[in-house]
């Protein structure tokens, strides 16, 4: 009965405290019939400005406000028309004036940069790419979890929460004296303390504020919310100076902010000082080789970082995979070099190492054996070469040629030819076995040959069995090596003319079939020339050759009577005397039936396929009728064989080859056709070869002027009219027009150009369909004052020369 009657005194003490902070708010003492609906917008203003008045909200009231009678639904509506005030109060920082709500855990920290300078000097110095790179700056991570053993002091924050039945948030600067200061609560000294040791302060204080943090119905979480900047000194560095670090940095991002060691500076022997004692000696080849960070321990205020300048430093080079500059400390050996340079490269010669050494006058030269890299003790300055091994075998023999596996194999004492043989799988079927050679390499370094006889290996002859030695490499020939290569070729009437492999008894049919069969053009007649072979001279006989004529099936590649050919037989499959597949010509324009023609005769001429395609019609031009002829490849090949005498440098050759080859594609034959109706034998009819197309244009009553002239356009045709009057008609040549050059394109594709006789200048005829073109004049340089001057002054000085000659 005596605890519950202490319970109910303690919900009535608490009760009370709410009421006596929400007295402002709340005026009445018994809100049962409160109807927040007929509160106006003032009320709700005074209730909030109460709440804010008091530091408390809504939710904190709640008990005292249903303590005095007001229902949950009216509770409710209140909490609405507040705005749904935050549930949990949040004290503002006097650092940066941000609201930090409960559950942010990143931390704040000023950010802290150093610019690096490239480390050019000590560049082969082990451990000085530690500090040039920007990846790896060893800056502490704020988002981890506050370590238990972090000492707090002026300048951090930490944040205050207060979760359970009771809630409270709050981030809170460290003061200048030390302390904290909670709302409630009052001041805490915490700085000295790790953030362990003062959440345990700082619970036991809310505690007795907090009625249910005592009873364990609330917790408390202290956390580090703003990390300080402590100042650290670095002497000995590439940047020493005075710097301003985070409270959670270490030693190994000072050294960084700092660029490492100086160009004399120790890397094994950094000392950390701490209230004028050494704290700590850090090793940076512990980081380095091992990966262990003990030595990486954190910074206090006012710690003093000094690297001393270093005592042993020696260099290894050549064979090793770090080869460098490295800090030695008394009592190490050459084995815990090499395990800095990370030992030997694959191609390293270890059983001893040279060095070179410095004495107080000269240098000196030592070699150390594999047995001494344990003890020997580098001395500084030393100069560590490690050499390639020698590009040699120590067991080494190869066999090569007609064997199932030539290759390089292992060579042990007591091998013989018999035993590699077996190593290579046996010998190939055509292995040649009445000899096979062995190039041996003797102690001077030249060579012998030695010649075994494979039948007597073969057969357990141990005599002929020799003994190989280390180096020989064995030949086994084959047949195939001394047998020549035949060829025989086939030409003429066959899919596949060209050369083949000869082969025993190689027959004319098996030889058409092999070069696809006889086309459709060959003839019953084949001509083979063979090879004559004799050992005396016979200069009686002039034949070079034997020739046989045979006569063949056309239509059959299997042929009745075998011949068997020999190595360099010239066969020849002639073609039929008359064998010509159909070709053709092609006719467009002002005709009756346009299309492709097929000529009929080998002479068949431009007058016979236009009759054979109904003659011009009504519309067609008698003046307009040309032929276009393509360019044969041959036609540019003969242009590129004539050799115009312009020039290594003149270009013109060049371009008319590249203008047949990329722009013209067709040669233009012009047709006097109306010369060819009064005489079908004029010259003008040409004979038609294939490919050839015939256009005969559509009479036009028009004369096109184009080229340098004020206006392109078509002139309607004139009867009687020259070249001025159509040039008039366009407003004449331009400033770049050569109308001495004009020249006019008949609609048959000929063209005709102007002629001058003693300062007469006469044009071509223009006809209905032509084109009249004026070209460019060519560019001509005029000379400048400076020139004419010159010349002046010449013709002067001529003058003057000529009147002194006649003066009397």
């Amino acid at each position: 009965m005596r605890k519950i009657f202490t319970v109910i005194l303690l919900l009535l003490v608490f009760f009370q405290s709410g009421i006596i902070q929400a007295q402002d708010l709340l005026k009445s003492t018994d809100l049962s019939t409160l109807k927040v609906d007929y509160l106006s917008d003032s009320d709700i203003a005074k209730i909030k400005l109460q709440l804010q008045s008091n530091n408390a909200t809504i939710d904190q009231v709640k008990p005292m406000a249903l303590a005095k009678g007001m229902s949950e639904t009216e509770f409710d509506k209140l909490k609405i028309r507040l705005g749904g005030q935050q549930t949990t109060m949040n004290v503002t920082s006097t650092k940066d004036n941000q609201k930090i709500d409960a559950r942010e855990t990143a931390r704040k920290q000023e950010k802290i940069v150093n610019k690096k300078i490239k480390d050019t000097v000590n560049a082969l110095v082990f451990g000085s790419e530690l500090f040039d790179n920007p990846t790896l700056n060893f800056e502490p991570n704020l988002n981890l979890a506050t370590p238990v053993n972090y000492v707090l002091g002026p300048g951090d924050e930490i944040q205050v929460s207060v979760y359970g039945v009771q809630e409270f948030n709050a981030t809170i600067p460290i003061t200048v004296e030390g302390k904290v200061d909670i709302q409630y609560v009052g001041q805490i000294p915490v700085s000295g303390m790790t953030i362990e040791a003062a959440t345990q302060k700082i619970k036991a204080a809310l505690a007795s504020v907090y009625s249910t943090v005592r009873s364990g119905q609330s917790q408390v979480e202290v956390s580090l919310s703003g990390i300080r900047t402590i100042k650290i000194t670095l002497i000995g560095s590439k940047q020493p100076g005075n710097y301003s670090v985070s409270s959670l940095a270490t030693v190994y991002n000072a050294l960084f902010l700092g660029g490492g060691p100086g160009e004399n500076g120790s890397y094994r022997n950094i000392e950390l000082l701490r209230n004028n004692k050494v704290y700590k000696n850090i090793d940076i080849y512990k980081f380095l080789v091992n990966g262990n960070q003990s030595d990486n321990v954190g910074l206090k205020d006012n710690d003093v970082i000094r690297i001393p300048a270093y005592t042993h430093r020696v260099t290894i080079e050549g064979e090793v995979r770090r080869p460098g500059i490295f800090e030695m400390k008394a009592g190490e050996t050459f084995k815990d070099l090499l395990t800095f340079a990370s030992g030997f490269n694959d191609f390293a010669y270890t059983a001893s190492v040279n060095i070179l050494q410095k004495t107080n006058k000269e240098f000196k030269v030592k070699d150390i054996q594999t047995s001494e890299y344990g003890i020997y003790k580098p001395l500084a300055g030393d100069v560590y070469r490690v050499s390639k091994i020698l590009n040699r075998f120590e067991n080494r023999i190869k066999i090569e040629g007609a064997v199932f596996r030539p290759n390089i194999y292992s060579y042990y004492d007591g091998m013989r030819v018999s035993d590699l043989i077996k190593q290579a799988e046996g010998l190939k079927e055509d292995a040649y076995t009445n000899r096979a050679t062995i190039i041996r390499l003797n102690s001077d370094l030249t060579t012998e040959v030695t010649h075994v006889n494979l039948d007597k290996v073969l057969a357990g002859d141990l005599n002929a069995d020799i003994s190989l030695k280390r180096e020989d490499i064995v030949t086994v020939y084959s047949i195939l090596d001394f047998k020549e290569i035949y060829k025989i070729t086939i030409d003429g009437e066959v899919k596949n003319p060209g050369e083949y492999d000869y082969h025993d008894n190689l027959t004319l049919n098996d030889l058409i079939v092999q070069a696809g069969g006889l086309s459709g053009a060959a003839s019953n007649r084949v001509e083979i020339a063979r090879m004559r072979k004799s050992k005396i001279i016979d200069d009686s006989n002039p034949e070079r050759v034997e020739l046989f004529t045979l006569e063949i099936t056309p239509e059959n590649n299997e042929q009745l009577n075998v011949f068997v050919l020999k190595p360099f037989d010239a066969i020849n499959i002639r073609k039929m005397p008359v064998y010509n597949k159909p070709e053709m010509v092609s006719i467009s324009g002002a005709v009756q039936y346009s299309g492709k023609y097929v000529l009929a005769s080998k002479k068949e001429k431009i007058y016979d396929i236009i009759q054979r395609a109904g003659g011009l019609t009504a519309v067609a031009n008698l003046d307009g009728v040309k032929i276009k002829r393509p360019i044969q490849a041959k036609q540019i090949e003969d242009l590129e064989n004539v050799d115009l005498n312009l020039g290594k440098k003149d270009s013109i050759q060049k371009k008319l080859t590249k203008k047949l080859k990329e722009d013209l594609k067709y040669s233009t034959i012009p047709v006097e056709w109306r010369k060819i109706l009064k005489d079908p034998n004029d010259n003008t009819n040409v004979t038609l070869f294939p490919g050839d197309e015939i256009e005969v244009s559509v009479y036009n009553e028009s004369v096109k002027v184009i080229g340098n002239v004020l206006l392109t356009s078509e002139i309607p045709y004139s009867k009687g009219k020259g070249f001025g009057y159509y040039l008039d008609a366009v407003g004449g040549t331009n400033a770049k027009g050569w109308k001495k050059k004009t020249y006019i394109i008949y609609p048959n594709g000929k063209a005709a150009v102007s002629s001058s006789f003693f300062f007469i200048r006469s044009y071509p005829k223009v006809l209905p369909g032509s084109q009249i073109v004026v070209p460019e004049k060519p560019e001509t340089r005029k000379m400048s004052t400076g020139e004419w001057v010159s010349i002046g002054s010449v013709i002067t000085s001529i003058a003057l020369l000529i009147v002194t000659a006649f003066k009397p």
